[in-house]
Formats: C-alpha cells, sequence, structure tokens
C-alpha cells in the first residue's frame, strides 16, 4: 500500500519560497546578469574543450584533476596572468581559488568571516545578492554613500569610527569598485588608496569584486584595489560570467596563501566543473582579449540603443549617466514612481526590471530608481521594451506625462 509522505511537515523553517514552474524568460528581460547569445564563442570553445580532453582527459579520473583543492593549475596560471595584464595585481597561482563562479566567491567568505550579529560595510546601492545573502546570515549590511567615484572615504571612516565607539568591528568593506553595479561607476585610483588607509587605520579587511572590471568600453581603468595593498587586507574576487558565459559558473578568489587555503576549506563540492575549467583554460590564452574587444564592442552598441530608447519614451523623465562599461543601467524616475510596484506592473507586460530598492542598503534611496540591463535582449527587444516599460509607467503613475507626441516631466526630479 503507497503511503504519501507530508513533506511540507518535514522541511527546515525559514526556507525561500519554492521555485515557481519554468515558463521561459519574458520578452523583455532587463534583469540578470546574461550576455548576447551571439558572443559566446561557440566553435571555438568546442574545438578548446577537445584540444583540452586530448591532453588532460585522463585526470579526469580523479578530483581536481591532479592540481589539487584549488583548482585546473592552467586556469589559475591564466587568471594570474590577466589580472596582471589588466588589473595590475600581481599573484601567483597559488593564490587563486578556482570557484562555481562569483556568487560561490562571495558565499565562501561570508561563510568564512561572518557570524549572526555581524556587522559589514557595503556601498549605499549594491549587489542584491550580497545584500540578500548576507541578511539571510543575520549579517547587518551598513551602506555607506557614493558619488561619482564611488564609495566615499569620509564617510566610510566616520562610520568606522562610530562603530568602534560601540565596540563594533565590521568583518569587512564590500565594495565594487570598476564598473559598480547598479551605478556602473569606476573609483579612481586617488579613491582606492583612501579606502587602503582607512581599511588599515581601523583593521577591517576590504573584500573587492571586480566581476565587470573586463567589459570596459576603452579598456582603460585603475589598478585593482588589491593590486595597490602591500599589506594584504584585500580579497578580490572575479568571473568568466559576463566576459565568456554566465551558465560556465567559473570565478575566481584571490587572497594570501593562508587565507586561500582556508577558504578551500570550506568548498565541500568536490572541484568547480572539470570540463568548464580545462575548455577555458585552453580557450583564453589564446583567445580572450580578441573576444572580450568583441564584446565590449556589442555592448556598447546596446547601450546606446537602450539610452537612445529611454530619450525617446521617457524624455527628461528618465535621468542616468551611461556607464564606462558593464552590461546595466541605473535610472532614476520622478519621486512619484514607486519602483517596486513598476516592476510589478511590468512584469504582468512582460518587462522584467530590478527595481532599486532591492539593490539599497535601505530602500528609501532607490525607492524610484531602476536596474535595467542589456547585455541579453536584441537591438529591437531593447527598444520594444523600453517602450512598453514607458507606457506601463504612464499608466501606473502618470510619468512619463504625455500630450500628443511630446512627453514631459510631471515633478521635478
Amino acid at each position: 500500500m503507497a503511503v504519501s509522505i507530508d513533506y511540507a511537515a518535514l522541511l527546515a523553517p525559514d526556507l525561500p519560497a519554492p521555485a515557481p514552474g519554468w515558463q521561459g524568460r519574458p520578452p523583455y528581460n532587463f534583469i540578470g546578469g546574461h550576455v548576447d547569445a551571439a558572443s559566446v564563442p561557440v566553435e571555438d570553445m568546442i574545438a578548446a574543450t577537445a584540444t583540452a580532453l586530448r591532453r588532460d582527459g585522463a585526470t579526469l579520473s580523479t578530483y581536481g584533476l591532479e592540481s589539487g583543492p584549488l583548482g585546473y593549475r592552467p586556469l589559475r596560471e591564466f587568471v594570474a596572468a590577466k589580472l596582471k595584464k589588466r588589473s595590475g595585481l600581481s599573484v601567483s597561482p597559488d593564490e587563486v581559488l578556482i570557484t562555481s563562479g562569483s556568487i560561490q566567491a562571495l558565499e565562501l567568505v561570508y561563510q568564512l568571516l561572518c557570524c549572526p550579529g555581524d556587522t559589514v560595510l557595503v556601498e549605499q546601492f549594491t549587489y542584491a545578492g550580497t545584500l540578500s545573502r548576507l541578511r539571510g546570515l543575520g549579517v547587518n549590511p551598513v551602506g555607506i554613500s557614493l558619488d561619482e567615484s564611488g564609495m566615499r572615504a569620509d564617510l566610510l571612516a566616520a562610520k568606522l569610527a562610530e562603530l568602534k565607539a560601540q565596540g563594533i568591528r565590521p568583518k569587512f568593506i564590500y565594495v565594487i569598485p570598476t564598473i559598480q553595479n547598479p551605478d556602473g561607476s569606476i573609483m579612481p585610483e586617488g579613491r582606492r588608496a583612501e579606502l587602503l588607509q582607512v581599511s588599515a587605520e581601523y583593521g577591517v579587511p576590504i573584500f573587492e569584486d571586480e566581476c565587470y572590471a573586463d567589459l570596459l568600453w576603452n579598456g582603460e581603468r585603475p589598478p585593482a584595489i588589491a593590486a595597490m595593498d602591500e599589506g594584504r587586507q584585500v580579497i578580490h574576487c572575479g568571473s568568466f560570467s559576463k566576459t565568456i558565459a554566465p551558465a560556465l559558473r567559473v570565478g575566481y578568489i584571490i587572497a594570501e596563501p593562508g587565507l586561500v587555503a582556508q577558504i578551500a576549506a570550506c568548498k565541500e563540492d568536490g572541484g568547480t566543473g572539470a570540463l568548464e575549467q580545462m575548455m577555458l583554460s585552453e580557450y583564453c590564452w589564446s583567445h580572450f582579449d580578441d573576444h572580450v574587444d568583441k564584446v565590449t564592442l556589442l555592448l556598447k552598441e546596446k547601450l546606446n540603443v537602450m539610452t537612445e530608447a529611454l530619450e525617446e519614451h521617457f524624455g527628461t523623465t528618465a535621468e542616468f549617466t551611461a556607464p564606462p562599461g558593464g552590461i546595466f543601467l541605473w535610472v532614476s524616475f520622478p519621486d512619484a514612481v514607486d519602483a517596486m510596484k513598476l516592476a510589478s506592473a511590468a512584469a504582468a507586460r512582460g518587462v522584467a526590471i530590478n527595481p532599486g530598492p532591492d539593490w539599497s542598503a535601505d530602500a528609501a534611496p532607490a525607492r524610484s530608481r531602476i536596474r535595467l540591463c542589456f547585455g541579453n535582449p536584441t537591438h529591437q527587444a531593447i527598444r520594444d521594451g523600453v517602450k512598453v516599460l514607458a507606457e506601463v509607467c504612464h499608466e501606473e503613475f502618470g510619468v512619463p506625462v504625455r500630450s500628443g507626441n511630446i512627453e514631459r516631466n510631471s515633478q521635478s526630479n
């Protein structure tokens, strides 16, 4: 006799809501770190996989590919070479830990350093996944305001002094200095030096997330904060998700060898996907620079299409600064617009957007802001999706106000 088990009664508390059934992506998908399908170098990846398998395929017989727990050594060697060339960061392959995307890199550092009740300092606007994961661990993310140069060092120092007076020492300072997520800014070298000085003064390490740092229109950038660090006070992470393909799930952590060894001890997954590592190493040594040049050209064109569509359909009611790289645009609307309600109403019309409060340590400053990703949609989907978004915004909030073919502000920003 079959007996039905009530699994609902057995589930652990505080689980997330069940994932909805897969219905496909919305027609106008402006969320997520997706890239252009046409930019994925499929044929070269096939060739790279075949070459790598013929050479090292027998090492699939063991966890770690005979390279140890840090990941496939040729890939770690490439990461070290790439960082030296592009970020000014000199590390050995033994200071590189390959992870399953930068998300695992973040989670490993959180697991290593954070306990319930801890405090972490973040940029006021920052990666939503960082905020949700920290809060899920019972950690308090405290936002530090940004300006056009990134996290303000003076406000960071003031907050650290305030917390020190309360007997609180934050576990780390989380920053995205190159193509900041979501505002797209690049922190100048001088500000990076200021952050390092404040970090050293208060004995609080910096966790530098450089997930988007290779996607610059002109290829020019300041050195990584970790490259300027003489006291090993910076943990650095990056990813191949935005340059090659997000579904590969390959990222990396850079830290001093003792800390890398401790992080590796927390990585209990048997190793990041072996074929992905082998293929990436083979492909990237020969093709990475040329590929990134092509990808950034495609992304710059898409950004131009998105900004033109916003100007056409929103007029001056959508304010933004075109970023110097990346895959997203941070947009501000008049105060009348509630981004959370806009996101819900837009979703009903097939337009997916990231509402600003999800990307803010404090919801209020981002109430009327949204993040729009342009990496994956086609040019036409961008144009059509922005048009529909403007229609929804007008229907819900009267913004933009329309008089004939003229769109104008209904409220001063």
